[in-house]
């Protein structure tokens, strides 16, 4: 077995390891003394030559160099990471999976009391005010250490240390949790394997009497059974509301029956929800406990890759009406959000092409890296390559994604003004998705014609450069997205677009695309509609119209 020890600098990682090791007759190995050896220069040197982007590449070879982890009961190997080494979602997918990580925390003043006395200098926090770097370090990280048993830093060694050894008697599971955090709009988990334990504990956080899960047919196959069996395995009566699959969920209607079965089961204010499907499923249910009794508390599970990247999180709940997508909603912020990276194996190939559209959209946002892990590894994931999870790239992806929008929501919860920047690509996408009646055509591949539709109108506004455009371009012809000219009418995807939820004051929103990020747009000449109309259905030149009608919203032309 690995253990592998996180914290902050001066939480005594590499005196605790030591110990750890020596009682142990095990292996001790200190990442940054592991870097040092390899790079042939010491960390400083590294940091000032290289800068903290340099040191990183070299962390990340360094991890990998671990190899996999030591399947062997016995404790064999002490990995004490750097305090940043974490952050980065591939080398928590090494050091976390397999092995057992503890936290060695401590507060702000005890480390930076250490770091004064100690020879050994941090970069980054050499030359600044050692406690208040700290301190922020701590707020910035604790969602990366949070995952780990967390043992007081303060405590002497050998206190530590019996706490440790009894701990890891149980060894590490399958199970991973890769991310955990409390935020403004509920807790939020990101892991592998995990979502029963995720639940069982988000249960007995809201003082549940018993589990009532809502799901679909397909999901309770590959999810739900397991998750209901690990619940009542664990001493929980459960109770199961079955709903329509994909979009026919979405329906006044099954909202109707969802609540007539809750009122029959007698839930109450305070008996907690729990969402497990796609996007589509989790919408209904979140619609569902924001109306019934005027609100009860969800616990979101959402199984495919759009769900956990986005309609999952963030508290927006909807179902369809005839004239649109989403029309009638509530927000109503889950208790948690629960990521569970291990249901993307069981998705069809179509359903992880569609995602990806939605992946592309957040890294149009401005994440470069999130662009580039696209680029690398997405076509081979839309293509059922199991390396995609095996390698955590999946993961990394489901992370970058959520946690942006985590960041997003916490500021404008209410869809006010940052969080519509999330709407890129749904402006001409959401009136492809209602004209093929939410049916032919899979959200993320509508926002993929979208995304064509959104860089051709900013192209023809001068927002965007045809660098960025083609780049763009090429990575969703690569995926497989937005190729074929969808099976819908240009009337009727202009008529959709008129009833469209972004409208305000009787003015259409856009959110089109810039050199590295978006802005939002109401003032969008009809001859810019007409390019992203022509790029996003993709007309030939005998199909451009001279003029695109303008779209009218209450009388008003935008």
């Amino acid at each position: 077995m690995d253990l592998v020890l996180v914290g902050l600098p001066g939480s005594g990682k590499s005196a605790v390891g030591r110990r750890l090791a020596g009682r142990h007759h095990a292996q001790f190995i200190d990442l940054d003394d592991l870097i040092e050896r390899r790079v042939g220069k010491p960390v400083t040197a590294i940091f000032a030559e290289e800068g903290e982007a340099g040191f990183r590449s070299h962390e990340r070879e360094a991890v990998l160099s671990l190899g996999a982890a030591d399947p062997d009961p016995e404790l064999r190997r002490v990995i004490a990471a750097g305090g940043g080494t974490v952050i980065d979602p591939r080398n928590r997918w090494s050091l976390y999976r397999g092995r057992f990580p503890v936290w060695l925390d401590g507060s702000a003043e005890i480390l930076a009391s250490r770091l004064i006395k100690s020879a050994n200098v941090r970069p980054l926090v050499a030359g600044r005010d050692t406690a208040a770097t700290l301190r922020q370090l701590a707020e910035d990280r604790r969602r990366f250490y949070a995952p780990a048993l967390q043992i007081s830093g303060s405590a002497n060694v050998d206190a530590i240390l019996r706490v440790i050894e009894e701990r890891m008697a149980s060894g590490p599971g399958p199970a991973v949790t890769l991310l955990r955090a409390e935020t403004a709009i509920g807790h939020v988990e990101i892991g592998y394997r995990m979502a029963a334990a995720a639940v069982g504990a988000a249960l007995v956080r809201g003082d549940a009497r018993r589990a009532i899960l809502i799901t679909e047919p397909r999901t309770w196959q590959v999810a739900g059974a397991g998750i209901a069996g690990a619940l009542s395995a664990g001493g929980w009566p459960v109770e199961t509301i079955i709903l329509p699959r994909g979009e026919r969920a979405k329906r006044m209607r099954v909202v109707e029956e969802a609540c007539r079965k809750l009122a029959r089961l007698h839930v109450d204010r305070k008996e907690t929800l729990v969402a497990i499907g796609g996007g589509a499923l989790t919408d209904a249910a979140g619609f569902v406990a924001a109306t019934y009794l005027r609100g009860v508390p969800i616990v979101q599970v959402p199984t495919t890759l759009v769900g956990q990247i986005d309609a999952a999180l963030g508290g927006k709940t909807a179902v369809d009406i005839p004239e649109g997508k989403n029309l009638v909603g509530a927000f109503h912020q889950p208790a948690a959000f629960i990521a569970d990276v291990s249901f993307n194996a069981t998705l069809p190939n179509r359903q992880r092409r569609a995602a990806l559209g939605e992946v592309v959209k957040m890294a149009v946002l401005g994440d470069e890296r999130l662009l580039q892990l696209v680029e690398e590894e997405g076509a081979g994931y839309a293509h059922g390559d199991p390396g995609a999870i095996e390698s955590g790239a999946v993961a990394e992806i489901v992370e970058r994604c959520a946690w942006a929008k985590v960041e997003v929501v916490t500021t404008d919860v209410r869809d006010a003004n940052l969080r519509m920047t999330l709407n890129l690509g749904h402006t001409i996408g959401h009136g492809i998705e209602a004209a093929a009646g939410y049916k032919a055509i899979l959200h993320g591949e509508a926002v993929a014609y979208g995304l064509r539709g959104a860089f051709a109108t900013a192209l023809a506004m001068g927002l965007t450069t045809a660098e960025r455009a083609g780049r763009v371009g090429r990575l969703l012809d690569k995926l497989g997205l937005g190729v074929e000219p969808p099976a819908v009418t240009r009337e009727t995807v202009t008529a959709h677009m008129a009833t469209d939820k972004k409208h305000a004051m009787g003015r259409l929103n856009w959110v089109l695309p810039t050199g590295s990020g978006v802005v939002i747009r109401s003032d969008v000449p009809p001859e810019a509609v007409e390019a992203g109309l022509v790029a996003a259905l993709r007309l030939g030149p005998g199909d451009r119209h001279p003029a695109v009608e303008p779209i009218r919203s209450h009388g008003v032309i935008s």
